[in-house]
């Protein structure tokens, strides 16, 4: 077969002369698409041989934050983005007015509570600082954790995206640091423990089966979908794409790579 190259660029927040000119026009063979480095670009590069066998052309442009990517492909810039869960999708809709739907759900990548001070939640001293992500979703997602575990109570309406004002009964007096979800690897020898996403978790070499000390669940809403401007989400590409992430390429590559369930594949 044909040696194939995809064109990754790597992009940071606030630095995206790529993007400078605003939107071009999409081309009707060629999948722009915007990802975290890992899991999900990883992901897309097992399927360009295959998406070209069909006539496609996907590039995969890499960012390395939460933000630049809704803003690339709102703007017209990107055809999808891959990166992000659902109620983060919605939240940045409602935030910033963007109409981002959903092509189709992924994979779950596991939250976890990571320490590199403690072995154990029970060890956790009270009166410990958790780093937590600082953006609205999943600051909340790491909430709803700890109160999966007993460790908090939030109000009763808090919902999805809650923040530390929202916690109702704090029995072990822990106090939170709301930190860039991107840093809180770098900073987890700096606090007693953090709550840290799959996607920059896996990067800095933690296994939320291996080293968590509090897993997500799989019956877990967070989603990573691939996100499109609402209208394109039927768009031959669009549907050639999800239907190759879907398919037995990515799943032995998901089989291999994350053995140990840091990366879940949905249906």
């Amino acid at each position: 077969m044909k040696k194939l190259f995809v064109v990754v660029l790597a992009i940071v927040a606030l630095a995206v002369p790529a993007f400078a000119n605003g939107a071009v026009e999409s081309e009707p063979n060629v999948i722009k698409v915007g990802a975290t480095p890992d899991p999900h670009a990883a992901m897309l590069s097992q399927v360009v041989d295959q998406l070209a066998e069909e006539g496609y052309t996907l590039e995969i442009i890499e960012f390395t934050d939460y933000v630049t990517p809704n803003e690339a492909l709102a703007s017209g810039e990107l055809d999808a983005n891959f990166y992000q869960h659902l109620p983060y999708m919605e939240s940045a809709n409602a935030e910033r007015g963007y109409n981002l739907v959903s092509a189709g759900g992924i994979h779950i990548e596991p939250l976890a509570v990571y320490s590199e001070k403690y072995d154990s939640l029970d060890a956790i001293p009270d009166g410990a600082t958790f780093g937590i992500p600082n953006d609205p979703t999943n600051e909340g997602r790491a909430l709803l954790l700890l109160e999966s575990a007993g460790l908090i109570k939030l109000a009763d309406d808090a919902g999805l995206e809650a923040v530390p004002a929202d916690i109702a009964e704090n029995p072990h007096n822990f106090k939170f640091t709301e930190i860039e979800a991107a840093s809180l690897p770098r900073i987890l020898p700096d606090v007693d423990a953090a709550i840290i996403n799959g996607n920059y978790a896996i990067p800095a070499g933690l296994i939320a089966t291996r080293d968590g000390l509090l897993v997500e669940g799989a019956e877990s809403p967070y989603v990573n979908v691939i996100a499109v401007r609402s209208g394109s989400e039927n768009e031959p590409k669009i549907q050639a794409l999800v239907s190759a992430l879907k398919g037995d390429t990515v799943k032995a590559y998901v089989a291999d790579r994350y053995p140990n369930g840091e990366v879940i594949l949905v249906d």
